[in-house]
């Protein structure tokens, strides 16, 4: 009788997938496996890190932010832009999730199974988003995208909290303010479809925010850090971008964050905006 698949090898493997479409099919069999009891879970095991982390396709080709291009939702290109983008940031939270599961040993089991549940979440949103993708003449591949959200997973390998710190409740957090606005210009331009893909993806991103709060806070308590001013440190020593409003609060309360932190963000949100240079 074949053993059972170990959760977090299997992740790692799935990881290593460059195909969207096989990557998310098999993050759905291992969710199926894993609610049924059909694999296993070794918390201590050390798994050998790999350079091909993560597997990806040969296109998007990958730019700087700057270089994505502009989304008017003005045309059908544009509106396609706009939903290809979001289809690179899902299909990177995939991987996102993937490598907060596998590489960080002697976690509580409910971490993993936390971190397989938004693997298989941000699965769901990507394959709809491509299939929307599709209905627009395009495909994921079809317009650059950017790096940013792997290389702050990259950044932080080594670091357990600073990879909550930064990641779920700093750069996918951005979700929860930057997706009621996306998704009113999309209805508005009569594409109702993916206004409804967004309503998805935000209401399952606030749970995804909540993860990385929730086990964010236990780390800090288990090494008897103060949350606040840690996250100050960890922001400047991994150099993670500047939070700008404005801010969805009651989003991110829902989210998990505290009472402090959500007056910190009004605050920030009524600040002035810089001066341009251009």
């Amino acid at each position: 009788m074949a053993s059972s698949p170990e959760l977090r090898a299997w992740a790692q493997r799935c990881l290593l997938d460059a195909d969207p479409v096989a990557k998310t099919d098999e993050v759905a069999r291992m969710a199926a496996a894993w609610a049924a009891g059909a694999c296993t879970l070794d918390p201590h095991a050390v798994l050998a890190d790999s350079a091909a982390i993560p597997g990806r396709p040969a296109k998007p080709e990958l730019v700087p932010p700057s270089r994505v291009g502009r989304r008017s939702m003005a045309t059908g290109e544009g509106r396609a832009m706009l939903i290809h983008a979001l289809a690179h940031i899902e299909f990177n939270a995939v991987n996102l999730a993937l490598d907060a599961l596998w590489r960080f040993p002697g976690m509580p089991a409910q971490y993993y199974a936390d971190w397989l549940r938004v693997a298989d979440e941000e699965s769901t949103h990507y394959r709809l988003l491509a299939a929307h993708l599709a209905t627009l003449g395009h495909a994921y591949g079809d317009f650059p995208g950017h790096d940013s959200l792997w290389e702050m997973v990259h950044k932080t390998r080594g670091d357990v909290t600073a990879r909550m710190a930064l990641v779920p409740r700093t750069l996918e957090a951005r979700g929860l303010d930057a997706v009621p606005p996306m998704r009113a210009k999309l209805a508005q331009a009569g594409d109702l479809a993916a206004a409804e893909i967004l309503d998805i993806i935000l209401r399952d991103e606030v749970g995804h925010v909540e993860i990385g709060n929730r086990w964010y806070r236990w780390l800090c308590e288990g090494q008897g850090l103060e949350p606040y001013g840690t996250y100050d440190e960890l922001v400047e020593k991994y150099r993670a971008p500047v939070l700008k409003g404005p801010f969805n609060l009651e989003a991110r309360r829902l989210a998990g964050f505290t009472e402090e932190e959500l007056a910190r963000f009004a605050a920030i949100g009524q600040l002035p905006a810089a001066p341009s240079n251009g």
